[in-house]
């Protein structure tokens, strides 16, 4: 989960690392009355989840609350990079010295975590360690060992920083790592971390990306989801606890097993190509190693509901759970959800193979389920699946 930039401060003014006054404000008006509060010249800054806001207008300086409030007006309800401004941060102007790059993050390839560190901040570290990958240092650091003060003053100094803000950086370095580790977060960012004139180290921007894994031992995290933001049908199959992502096809998917899953996506998004309006999969849904009544309802209930489906592609290969398992499953579903007037008016494409595959197959034959297909092999069940929602288009 990523968060907004105010979230991120929040969270880092929890740990005592030095930040900027800030409000946020949904109108013009808010942004106004945040303005007068802090007095002086603040920061009007777009609250999206993406970079390069600066470059797209969405930060900019105001020398007093009616400037911010025009600032404000210019701001919200802009795009950038698809993401629409619903909010803004009025932040109090910083008298900036210097300007640095620093960050944690998680290095899945070396199975370690990462500090990034560079005297050249305030602009795309991406650009810099390009154009000049010297001025970039890439510290190594155990997770057994982490991050103490002199270690992080050792890491400063990789990075070039200049003598007077070692000390300060050392110590927002050491806070920002134990915020990494304790909100078990895979990214930290701070860009740019600046020296302020008067000799302080703070974090000007913030970005902070955080395990969803963890969330069973990080229940405040909650706090931080943008509601707003969330789909609907994944917001809904979140609260049945399945595992569901929205896309923007026409053919729903069904299977046991994110492998088995991804591969679906690709052999349905391949046999669409042959039928008019080229259909594609509608959606990633991996019910796992169980296939209870409870969890195929759930599955077939988000599917139905979402209106660009038009046929149903079900892919189960039989491993622990056997399919004669799976298709009891299909079987007790139709009924659960007929009897809650969700019946599944759909064409519904099932293919099973592996454990009890025939058992399974005769369990459906046998029920006879208004709009069940059984197709024996798995290309074969895409094209009809694909098939029926041209048709159904």
């Amino acid at each position: 989960m990523d968060l907004f930039e105010h979230q991120a401060k929040e969270l880092f003014a929890e740990y005592g690392i030095p930040v900027p006054r800030g409000i946020v404000a949904h109108t013009v008006e808010e942004a106004r009355a945040a303005a007068e509060q802090l007095t002086g010249r603040v920061v009007v800054k777009a609250q999206v989840k993406t970079g390069g806001r600066g470059k797209a207008g969405g930060v900019k300086v105001a020398a007093d609350a009616a400037d911010a409030e025009q600032k404000a007006t210019q701001i919200l309800g802009m795009d950038i990079k698809g993401h629409t401004v619903h909010k803004v941060l009025v932040e109090e102007a910083s008298a900036i010295a210097e300007e640095y790059y620093f960050s944690f993050l998680l290095d899945r390839a070396n199975r370690t975590f990462l500090a990034i560190c560079s005297a050249a901040g305030g602009m795309e570290i991406e650009e810099v360690a390009h154009s000049a990958p010297e001025k970039v240092a890439k510290v190594p650091i155990s997770p057994l060992d982490g991050v103490n003060r002199a270690r992080a003053r050792e890491i400063a100094q990789a990075g070039g920083l200049p003598e007077v803000a070692l000390d300060g950086a050392a110590e927002l370095i050491e806070k920002l790592w134990c915020a990494f580790v304790d909100e078990d977060a895979s990214l930290v960012e701070v860009n740019p971390m600046i020296l302020s004139a008067d000799g302080q180290v703070k974090a000007l921007d913030g970005k902070v990306t955080l395990d969803d894994n963890a969330t069973f031992r990080q229940k405040d995290h909650a706090a931080f989801e943008d509601k707003n933001a969330e789909d609907p049908l994944e917001a809904a199959a979140k609260a049945k606890d399945l595992n569901y992502v929205k896309l923007d096809g026409s053919v729903g998917i069904i299977g046991n097993g994110a492998g088995l899953v991804m591969s679906t996506l690709d052999v349905v998004a391949y046999a669409g190509e042959a039928f008019a309006g080229r259909p594609k999969p509608a959606n990633f849904l991996d019910i796992g190693g169980g296939a209870s009544a409870e969890v195929m309802a759930a599955g077939l209930e988000i599917i139905i509901s979402d209106p660009s489906v038009k046929s149903i592609f079900v892919n189960v290969f039989g491993g622990i759970t056997a399919c004669d398992a799976v298709a009891n499953g299909i079987v007790s579903a139709f009924e659960l959800l007929d009897s809650r007037g969700e019946t599944v008016r759909l064409p519904l494409v099932v293919r099973l193979d592996g454990n009890n595959a025939e058992l399974g197959r005769q369990i459906l034959a046998d029920a006879k389920l208004s709009g069940v297909e059984l197709v024996d092999t798995m290309d074969d069940a895409a094209k009809r699946a694909a098939e029926l929602a041209a048709v159904g288009a």
